[in-house]
């Protein structure tokens, strides 16, 4: 318990240090160019009373739980066909390490051609900033599952749907939920860009449409509920990554913890 109280107390220290330092760098630069944490919260309060902020959160959410959740359902199967299948990966790894480098925000005006500046194009670009991430660390867990384990499988009589449902695949969950979880990263960057450019609502939109009234501290505020947003989704799917980590017994969970 001390230890825990000790952790308790060294991170309240660092929030207000933290804190401190920011509010004295607002007064030596002026609220107009560094807004301090009260002028901030004011101007958050502001945001909130007239709904805009919560219907902005809401709307970004939506954006990048869909898009991601779409993603990962599509790059697990995928990921899980490629590693296993030798041909299929000799044809498939080259072009997977060549389009990876492509940041998503290259694909905007592409996408807006594409799929409109509907609520289509900011999905399928989010999808496409979630795929390649989740494909790629999928495969790289099917390929560093042992070989005695499958011999040992194909040994007892296992088909090769029953090694893959009951060997290969509870081996690579560690990393499917290292994927998705750095997907998120990625995908939060890609609807802030998407937002800023192609639409009218939303966190991204907020923060770039606040220059225009040189109201900096509406950019803070949408930069903190970024970095909440993300916090808390990355918190709930490490939350269920431990647990089927944990049902699966197949790696110590301590990774997921950070």
């Amino acid at each position: 318990m001390s230890g825990k109280w000790k952790k308790i107390g060294f991170t309240l220290l660092f929030w207000i240090a933290g804190l401190g330092l920011w509010q004295l760098l607002a007064l030596l630069y002026g609220p107009e160019i560094l807004p301090g944490p009260v002028y901030t919260a004011k101007g958050g309060y502001e945001l909130l009373s007239d709904g805009t902020l919560l219907q902005y959160i809401g709307i970004s959410s939506y954006r990048v739980l869909l898009g991601w959740t779409l993603g990962s359902l599509v790059a697990i199967p995928v990921g899980l066909i490629i590693g296993k299948v030798s041909a299929v990966r000799i044809v498939a790894e080259p072009f997977l390490n060549f389009i990876r480098f492509i940041p998503p925000i290259a694909f905007i005006t592409l996408f807006l051609v594409w799929f409109g500046i509907g609520e289509t194009s900011k999905i399928m670009l989010i999808l496409y900033a979630t795929f390649f991430i989740v494909v790629l660390n999928t495969l790289t867990g099917v390929l560093s599952v042992e070989e005695d384990k499958i011999r040992s499988a194909r040994s007892m009589g296992a088909s090769e749907w029953q090694i893959v449902l009951h060997v290969i695949i509870p081996a690579t969950v560690p990393f499917m939920f290292t994927g998705i979880r750095l997907a998120m990263g990625t995908s939060f960057m890609a609807i802030i860009g998407a937002e800023m450019i192609a639409s009218n609502e939303g966190v991204g939109y907020l923060i770039w449409n606040s220059r225009l009234f040189f109201r900096t501290d509406w950019i803070f505020v949408g930069l903190i509920c970024l970095g909440l947003m993300g916090f808390l989704t990355d918190r709930a799917v490490a939350l269920l990554g431990r647990r089927l980590l944990s049902r699966y017994g197949v790696v110590s969970t301590s990774s997921l913890r950070r």
